[in-house]
């Protein structure tokens, strides 16, 4: 086995793509301060360092030094383990999602700016990325506290039902792609974005991606008003911050696969002569659906569960069956 094509070639690339999410997760916080503070007409972060661009690096210290207490009535093996349970699946999810068609030979050897490539990797995500609810749910249950544990619920039941629209929803991209691959629905929209074929079903993935990622107006678990912090309440420290690095990442990915699904992954204006520009478009693409992401945020309420929960199974799960039936019709006929 060539050991170098196989294991350090990879273990590079996975070492570098684990920085760059996790400085993103930093940076990504204070633009959202940032942004909602332009929403609401005020100031965000501005005193620590240069238009408060040390703010990030100020809270990983904040929480570094914090005094780590675990609670005498928590289960402390589920209770410390539940943090990485949602971190790490985020990041795996990352193995699969074609940053640009982009590559080199370095002594021989082709590097190309994705881990892998599946022939089920729309499976792969859907797989990887729900195993974060283990960890919100095992988190909420080791707190042993009512309020951490109705989070926790909340939390495993809003994230089930919306993966079934979602996952329908972007069942219509792998029936108009043909591949489950998710390097063969990025080359399908060399000509055409999916976003102009399936807009419903692009506005269905937003939605669920929203509810999957606690995102507001669907960030029922922590509602501080009913639940205090949700599943997070018994936390505190790095172990908190593991947490809030979860949601973000999952954000990112979120961006990252409604980019790789709906608008055409690295293709853009001159990226088959300069396939360089594909990291460009992509990191632009990211970067929009991020934006109004937190757009979102700062315009819509919080809803009520029960219409949380009423809405994705009685018109939006619906509305992603029809969407596929007309597009399975269509690709049937037409091709």
């Amino acid at each position: 086995m060539d050991w170098i094509a196989w294991v350090l070639i990879p273990l590079v690339k996975a070492l570098v793509l684990l920085v760059l999410l996790l400085t993103a997760f930093a940076y990504l916080s204070y633009v959202e301060r940032k942004l909602v503070a332009r929403f609401h007409v005020r100031y965000g972060p501005n005193r620590a360092g240069p238009f408060g661009l040390l703010q990030p690096l100020a809270d990983a210290l904040k929480m570094l030094f914090k005094e780590e207490i675990i609670p005498r009535h928590v289960d402390k093996l589920s209770y410390l383990a539940a943090p990485a349970m949602v971190v790490v699946p985020a990041l795996l999810v990352w193995a699969v999602i074609p940053i640009s068609n982009l590559s080199f030979r370095v002594f021989g050897y082709e590097i190309t700016f994705y881990l892998t490539d599946l022939n089920v990797g729309l499976l792969y995500v859907l797989a990887v990325a729900e195993l974060g609810t283990y960890g919100i749910v095992v988190g909420g249950w080791s707190s042993n506290n009512k309020y951490a544990l109705l989070g926790a619920l909340r939390t495993s039941s809003q994230m089930l039902s919306y993966t079934l629209p979602m996952g329908v929803a972007l069942l219509s991209m792998v029936t108009i792609a043909g591949s489950f691959s998710l390097l063969d629905i990025v080359n399908a929209q060399r000509g055409l974005w999916f976003v102009v074929l399936q807009p419903l079903g692009f506005l269905i993935y937003f939605i669920a991606g929203l509810a999957e990622t606690n995102r507001s107006p669907f960030d029922l678990p922590e509602t501080e008003n009913e639940l205090v912090a949700g599943f997070t309440t018994e936390y505190g420290g790095m172990k908190f911050a593991l947490f809030y690095m979860g949601e973000y990442i999952n954000m990112i990915t979120i961006s990252a696969l409604a980019t790789t699904f709906f608008l055409g992954g690295w293709w853009g204006p001159f990226a088959a002569q300069l396939p360089i520009l594909g990291i460009f478009y992509f990191v632009l693409k990211v970067a929009v659906m991020i934006f109004v992401i937190i757009w979102v945020r700062a315009s819509l309420p919080r809803v009520r569960y029960d219409q949380l929960m009423r809405f994705c199974w009685k018109f939006l799960l619906p509305l992603a069956l029809v969407n596929l039936m007309v597009t399975a019709t269509a690709v049937a006929i037409w091709g």
